[in-house]
């Protein structure tokens, strides 16, 4: 389960055009004390945007990172799903072998 987020995704678009679309470019300190957020946050949200914009490589873009969740969980259910399969599949080829002795 996903923590529920501290900041609106509108502050964080906000803030991050802001930054973006400033010349020169603020200090991110100073722009998150006034937009009352922690610094630390509105850097990774520009990194993030600059990720998303193909400028920076050094991270995954929203989309793969969304896509991987997607196929973790999936991943998850399957295997899931085939150990169910597994205990039946065992179970019935007991019931049908007629040289094991049931107990």
């Amino acid at each position: 389960m996903v923590a529920p987020k501290k900041y609106p995704d509108e502050l964080r678009q906000r803030a991050v055009r802001l930054y973006r679309e400033s010349d020169p470019k603020p200090v991110i300190r100073r722009l998150a004390e006034q937009l009352g957020v922690h610094p630390e946050a509105l850097r990774n949200w520009i990194r993030q945007a600059e990720a998303d914009a193909g400028e920076r490589h050094d991270r995954p873009t929203s989309e793969m990172v969304e896509e991987n969740r997607r196929l973790r969980d999936e991943v998850a259910e399957l295997r899931r799903a085939n150990e169910i399969l597994k205990a039946a599949s065992a179970y019935f080829a007991a019931e049908l072998d007629p040289t094991r002795r049931r107990s």
